[in-house]
């Protein structure tokens, strides 16, 4: 199983972070280990002093596939869901800097949280989904899924020319604006449709 995660896939964010917008999807991985645990907090990594939220929708793959053309992309998952990726940005701010990977940053233990998982047939349009962050009951982030510059069904047949896409396998489609630092104490509750996905406290 694998976490493959989209980087700068809403205007609004890639204006926040000053970032260059891309000509194609940037794509990087998460490793299994980096999953928080259900119920369990997040902890803030000592190599850190800086580490952000980052709300996202999720996909999760139902079958093998490689090189899918997006008109039969719909075929490869039959479930949406939220999480959070985290990210340590003052390191990743020096990783690249030097030209380096991101992975130190993005792909640490915990840094990837998973919530709750809809049934795709329960969304009139996968294309038009709202869906927010709130932090301490302030919401920090709130978009929709018309906004990303590549759909869902555009993501996976852009990552499935170059991985084979496995059950169980999950994309994180990208996040919009609103990204902030992470304290002790704060709580972070994701919504899809007004819907709790998922509840995190951060230590």
């Amino acid at each position: 199983m694998k976490l493959i995660c989209i980087g700068r896939n809403y205007t609004d964010h890639i204006k926040e972070l000053e970032n260059e917008k891309p000509t194609d999807p940037v794509v990087f991985l998460k490793p299994d280990t980096s999953i928080l645990l259900k119920k369990q907090p997040f902890f803030i990594p000592d190599f850190s002093d800086d580490v952000h939220y980052e709300v996202e929708v999720l996909v999760k793959i139902n079958k093998v596939g490689k090189h899918i053309d997006k008109k039969f992309a719909h075929k490869y998952y039959d479930e949406i869901g939220l999480g959070i990726d985290f990210t340590a940005r003052d390191l990743q701010a020096q990783l690249k800097a030097k030209g380096l990977p991101w992975e130190k940053a993005k792909a640490f233990d915990g840094a990837a949280v998973i919530g709750k998982w809809v049934p795709k047939s329960e969304f009139q349009n996968i294309n038009s989904i709202n869906f927010s962050l709130k932090k301490n009951e302030e919401v920090v982030q709130s978009a929709n899924t018309e906004l990303m510059l590549w759909k869902i069904d555009e993501l996976i047949e852009y990552v499935s020319k170059y991985f084979t896409l496995k059950i169980g396998d999950i994309i994180f489609t990208g996040t919009p604006a609103g990204v902030g630092k992470v304290f002790g104490e704060d709580q972070l509750k994701g919504y899809l449709e007004g819907i709790e996905m998922f509840s995190i406290k951060i230590k």
